[in-house]
């Protein structure tokens, strides 16, 4: 189901990791944001897309894993944009993107279309919104902030049932994170929604919760103690990336 959390903005959540489809209305039509995961499921997002009777225009990928890469015929031929660190980054992995969807359990996936993604215009092109760059959980990470509608588009941060996930192909991921924090956490003055990329989307109060969350997060880590952190319950292999957390801090 599509659901509208701000003027021109809708999300649809997939039962693959919560994982949120988004799609942004711009001055010439929709922009789709992360759309996935399974084919039934992008199937069911164009359908969406149909009811609303306005074209798509463009998409954009947060950042470069397989779950944010993705795309459908449906959605037409249209340019796809990430950050540029972010297209270089799927271009090398490219046939590594394309073996995500099996490994991890998602079917129907239109494989010959992951990562097909350009760098995005210096003014941004079609995608409204200033773009939040960063080198938090992948390289050529990046949020949307639409402050004229209220809503910060978070890409893999602020998730109501994800923790801080690092990247273990770039050092000092707790500095990264940091940095990210303070960018994001000065755009959310100005919004009253965050669309995370995995989980609810967080209104009002809420907002400033998931910053908290994971500021308490990564403040654990850097004063090297176990975090208290109710996230961790929301699925079994949370505690491996946690532990994987640990060890990149550990060896840097």
């Amino acid at each position: 189901m599509l659901n509208q959390v701000a003027d021109g903005v809708w999300v649809r959540q997939s039962e693959w990791v919560w994982t949120n489809s988004i799609a942004v209305r711009g001055e010439d039509g929709l922009i789709l944001i992360d759309p996935g995961i399974d084919g039934s499921e992008l199937n069911q997002f164009a359908d969406d897309l149909d009811r609303l009777g306005i074209p798509v225009v463009a998409g954009f990928s947060t950042h470069p894993h397989w779950d944010h890469l993705l795309w459908h015929a449906r959605f037409g031929d249209v340019p796809r944009y990430a950050t540029a660190a972010g297209v270089n980054f799927a271009d090398e992995t490219r046939e590594q993107q394309r073996t995500g969807p099996e490994e991890d359990g998602a079917s129907g996936v239109p494989l010959e279309l992951v990562a097909l993604v350009t760098p995005l215009p210096v003014d941004g092109g079609p995608v409204p919104g200033a773009i939040i760059e960063h080198r938090a959980h992948a390289v050529g990470h990046a949020a949307i902030l639409l402050a004229d509608r209220g809503v910060l588009i978070a890409g893999d941060m602020l998730s109501d049932i994800l923790i801080p996930l690092f990247d273990s192909r770039q050092t000092d991921q707790l500095g990264a994170y940091e940095t990210a924090l303070d960018r994001l956490g000065e755009a959310a003055g100005h919004v009253d929604v965050v669309v995370p990329g995995h989980g609810a989307v967080a209104e009002g109060p809420e907002v400033a919760a998931r910053l908290a969350a994971d500021r308490a997060y990564i403040e654990a880590l850097r004063r090297g103690e176990e975090p208290v952190d109710a996230r961790m319950a929301a699925a079994d292999w949370l505690d491996g990336i946690h532990r994987s957390n640990l060890e990149q801090v550990r060896r840097q």
